[in-house]
């Protein structure tokens, strides 16, 4: 008898039962990663505008792997076939090689097709040796004890007593049912980074979407003024804090260190097993931040193929031809930037 053969197919808009077959697949895949969810299709595309090609290879009837991507096109930026913008983890995820690699091949088809310049895939590992790739980023994983004071004392001890002042301070963390005081935050702190801001409208759709996979937690100070939030994701035994912005008095109270402290006990009383601390670009102020948790860095590593351009594209802060853009949107009002924010983050991916 003839094996059943593969099939490499695309997730519609329209498909309710595919998208919990998608689903299913990538909560059971050790590959697979919260941004491989079937709900980033309708962000993507809704939030941003961004044509979505969500790929997934199928055989008798059973999935064997997926691959989202969006396509993003920008005069600044450029035009690339992307797993997955706004994503930290992308790439394929499959049972299997053959699976891996039909997702990949059907991918570099598609971006050819579409006139990209460049296909690229946020992998975790390095899939291909002869690849372009950029290990500009790291990500910091740690196993959550099943203790809490075990928690603290994992925290190296100078960090420790940043925690320890913000729980002197009084401060206190909340739960938030909408994005209003988070958002507030998170504008004001990305604006004196000067960067864009998201749409408020794109927090809103992550928490109608993702539902309680997607929480907000929010610091404030005794007397109740809000310091400090940060968006979280969940995925199986995981919490990966996502975004996240603090007022300027956050800083003198702890607040930041008491946040993902907060974060981090939460997760234990669940009984979560993991602690994302998620991707930061190697040298930055949230790399030592992140390495003064005791947190150790994992090269990410994000593989292109170039069609018609030479080099591997750097379109982040750290590109010097940027400075000049950041340096006059920390000047901008702050309302006038939330208003242009998204029209340019969009494009950044």
């Amino acid at each position: 008898m003839t094996a059943p053969s593969l099939q490499v197919l695309r997730l519609g808009a329209g498909e309710p039962e595919n998208a919990r077959r998608w689903d299913a697949f990538v909560l059971g895949c050790p590959r697979a990663s919260f941004f491989h969810r079937a709900g980033w299709m309708r962000l993507v595309g809704e939030v941003f505008g961004h044509p979505c090609y969500f790929l997934y290879a199928e055989r008798a009837g059973r999935i064997e792997g997926v691959l989202p991507l969006a396509q993003v096109k920008s005069r600044l930026f450029g035009h690339a076939l992307v797993g997955l913008p706004f994503a930290v983890y992308g790439g394929v995820a499959a049972d299997n090689e053959e699976t891996a690699a039909a997702l990949e091949r059907e991918a570099q088809a598609l971006a050819q097709q579409l006139g990209a310049e460049h296909l690229e895939l946020r992998n975790v590992e390095r899939r291909h040796a002869d690849w372009p790739h950029q290990d500009l980023y790291v990500t910091f994983r740690k196993e959550i004890l099943p203790e809490e004071e075990s928690n603290m004392l994992a925290i190296p001890r100078k960090q420790r007593a940043m925690v320890r002042k913000g729980i002197k301070n009084g401060l206190q963390s909340h739960l938030d049912a909408d994005t209003g005081r988070f958002f507030e935050l998170y504008a004001g702190n990305v604006h004196r980074h000067g960067t864009p801001a998201m749409p408020k409208r794109y927090f809103d759709a992550l928490l109608e979407e993702f539902g309680a996979d997607c929480e907000l937690l929010t610091v404030t100070d005794a007397q109740g003024t809000p310091l400090s939030s940060v968006l979280s994701f969940y995925f199986r035994d995981e919490v990966l804090p996502y975004y996240a912005g603090d007022a300027v008095a956050a800083r003198d109270l702890a607040a930041n260190d008491f946040k993902y402290w907060e974060l981090m006990r939460r997760a234990c009383a669940r009984g979560l097993k993991v602690f994302d601390y998620g991707r930061s670009k190697q040298g930055t102020g949230s790399y030592a931040f992140k390495k003064n948790w005791g947190f150790e860095p994992t090269p990410l590593h994000y593989e292109y193929c170039l069609y018609k351009r030479e080099t591997v594209p750097q379109n982040n802060p750290s590109n010097a031809k940027y400075q000049l853009l950041i340096k006059t949107w920390r000047r901008m009002p702050l309302a006038w930037a939330n208003w242009l924010g998204p029209h340019i983050v969009r494009n950044l991916g």
